[in-house]
């Protein structure tokens, strides 16, 4: 029998050899020596001897070994061989009584390359072995900022929290991503039985994502199976079978592709003229009476100067529309269960439906994957779901041009900056305005506080303290608010303020250009065309991002903002272009793109502040932070 066994593994490593070679692969086993200095092998550390995946195990040390096998581990050499003779032996052993010998590895960047021990890894692979015992000296790579060397240093840490290294990612903070969506604490250790109930949950989903046809994709299992996770949650997982699960996995099939693009997100900067497609015709046949359009909020337009913006957009649409839409606004979604809230919106028969806040972002996926037929957008930004698209405005140019106005207006004093939350979208905005005041005043200085912080008075205490009088505070107000702290760039003395210049989210236009483009099916046709997440980030240029300036700002200031309005308009002047100065002494140069501006994690050399920590937020900000916080703030909760 043993001697069959080794016509079929020579077979397969037959089959191997020529489909590597046809690849223009090596064909044979990968040596570690060839990549790794032996200087470095002799540093390796002592992890012991542990049970280690066999499908980890692809190579050998030294080249010693590594033409006796083709590069799945099955044997070359002729039946008659001694090498053979061995390789029979241990195959009867197996049969007999197993393998119980460990060899001997080197782990290298999750892989592991056999010092001793090949013809045993061969057998055991041969026989569709799972784990083999193994003692294991760890080589660590030297810390050169690569992506797949900063990947495996996460897995590592993750690691030493949960003791398993099977499971793998393709893009950073993915491991932590991972910890928080099992509940875990950002330095939480896990349990035996919550190792036992993962590794059960992930070789099923396995099965089922290559069931799918997994295998053909560029991204990993781990990968596939966190998309599931943020759509359904870790528990619908748990104790579930393959065949269980290969539902879920084909309900999320799209989001499951997406992740093998290193770039998911397709930003879109103006509406594009798109013209229906043949699906999108077919799928508006049937369709009759007004277009129901819902806004879910997290809010009322009392307590948040946000929802108030929104609602005033809503009002806006069922103006201009009049009867060919019928708009329902609901509030507060959060004091319940916001996928309740959506769902109950799908029942009210509204067949759009826009959530107004990054914080009803996993309810809005969840609620698409369960109603592909329901066009579901939410305004935030950054985010690479393919079932729903985000929507934010690009309010950084007005913020450019405010920076100008108080540089203007500031001579030799410095000016404050108030800001909410250190999430995609707002650093680019201070950055801007830290621009624009320097364009204009290359001395001044921009002092940065954070309302999220101690509270929007406390922070607007410590710039007046500081004798700072041109404070550009919060963009928007709360139905009925007369607040000083809550609008605009604002002249303060003493008690006294008076507002000059306001950016204005104008989210009716928003809106109604969406709506007109769901309504001619363009929009469904930019989602046919696309095989990315679409997120809109408008500007200017679309009318959804505009500048009041009050009659107190002076007419030549005034002429300046109208100048720069016109030209960010018409794509004539661009707030980050030529050389830009980080406060940590990084220089960027060039027109910066738009995911670079939207992913920024640092400061202007000008600001005199920082991008706060974690655990100096308040719990509203902590929340919204876990879904869209800036990569800086995301990194030092963890």
């Amino acid at each position: 029998m043993p001697r069959l066994y080794y016509k079929e593994a020579q077979r397969r490593a037959q089959k191997e050899f020529r489909a590597c070679t046809s690849r223009g692969e090596y064909p044979y086993l990968p040596v570690l020596d060839d990549f790794v200095p032996r200087d470095r092998l002799n540093r390796g550390i002592d992890l012991g001897t542990q049970s280690i995946p066999l499908e980890f195990v692809v190579g050998t040390c030294t080249g010693v070994r590594t033409n006796a096998f083709a590069r799945n581990f099955m044997p070359m050499l002729g039946e008659d061989s001694e090498f053979a003779t061995k390789w029979k032996a241990l195959c009867q052993a197996h049969i007999e009584e197993g393998i119980r010998d460990p060899i001997k590895v080197y782990e290298y960047m999750n892989r592991y390359y056999v010092q001793e021990g090949n013809k045993r890894v061969s057998v055991l692979k041969f026989f569709g072995g799972d784990t083999i015992r193994a003692s294991i000296t760890r080589i660590l790579p030297p810390r050169s900022g690569a992506r797949e060397v900063e990947l495996y240093y996460e897995l590592l840490e993750f690691y030493q929290l949960s003791r398993v290294s099977f499971v793998e990612f393709s893009k950073p903070g993915s491991y932590l991503q991972l910890q928080q969506r099992l509940g875990k604490g950002p330095n939480e250790l896990w349990s035996e039985e919550e190792r036992r109930d993962f590794s059960a949950a992930y070789f099923s989903f396995r099965e089922a994502y290559e069931a799918h046809g997994g295998r053909q994709l560029r991204s990993t299992v781990g990968d596939a199976m966190l998309a599931v996770i943020q759509v359904y949650g870790y528990q619908a997982l748990r104790g579930k079978t393959p065949s269980e699960i290969f539902g879920l996995v084909r309900n999320v099939w799209e989001e499951i592709v997406l992740q093998q693009e290193q770039d998911p997100i397709d930003v879109k900067l103006t509406p594009e003229e798109k013209k229906p497609g043949l699906l999108a015709k077919v799928f508006s046949v049937g369709e009759k009476g007004a277009m129901r359009v819902a806004f879910i909020h997290d809010k009322t337009p009392t307590e948040s100067g946000w929802t108030n913006s929104h609602e005033l957009g809503r009002l806006h649409v069922q103006r201009v529309f009049g009867d060919a839409i019928r708009t329902t606004a609901y509030f507060n979604a959060l004091e319940s269960d916001p996928l309740a809230v959506i769902r109950q919106a799908i029942a009210d028969g509204n067949t759009v439906i826009f959530t107004t806040s990054p914080r009803l972002l996993p309810a809005s996926l969840r609620a698409a994957v369960e109603e592909p037929r329901v066009t579901i957008l939410n305004c935030s930004l950054n985010k690479s779901h393919r079932y729903i698209r985000t929507y934010y405005a690009r309010m950084y140019e007005a913020k450019f041009i405010i920076g100008a106005i108080a540089g203007s207006l500031a001579g030799t004093d410095d000016v404050g900056y108030l800001c909410d939350y250190p999430i995609y979208g707002q650093i680019a905005g201070i950055n801007a305005f830290a621009l624009g005041a320097q364009m204009v005043n290359p001395r001044i200085k921009v002092y940065l506080e954070w309302s999220t912080v101690g509270g929007a008075e406390a922070a607007i205490r410590r710039l007046t303290d500081r004798n700072i009088r041109l404070i550009s505070s919060r963009d928007l107000t709360r139905k009925g608010d007369r607040s000083w702290t809550s609008f605009g760039l604002s002249l303060i003395s003493g008690e006294d303020r008076v507002i000059l210049a306001a950016p204005v989210w104008r989210w009716g236009v928003y809106y109604e250009a969406m709506l007109r483009r769901i309504q001619d099916r363009s929009f469904q046709a930019e989602y046919q065309e696309s095989g990315k997440a679409l997120n809109y980030y408008w500007g200017m240029s679309a009318g959804v991002v505009a500048l009041r300036c009050t009659a107190k700002v002076p007419p030549s200031t005034q002429k300046l903002a109208d100048l720069l309005q016109n030209s960010i308009r018409a794509d004539l002047c661009y707030p980050f272009r030529g050389k830009l100065y980080a406060q940590d002494g990084r220089v960027l140069d060039g027109d910066l793109t738009p995911e670079q501006i939207i992913g920024m994690d640092w400061l202007a050399e000008n600001i005199v502040g920082s991008i706060p920590e974690y655990h100096e937020l308040n719990e509203t900000a902590k929340a919204t932070v876990d879904l869209v916080g800036v990569e800086a703030v995301v990194k030092e909760k963890h």
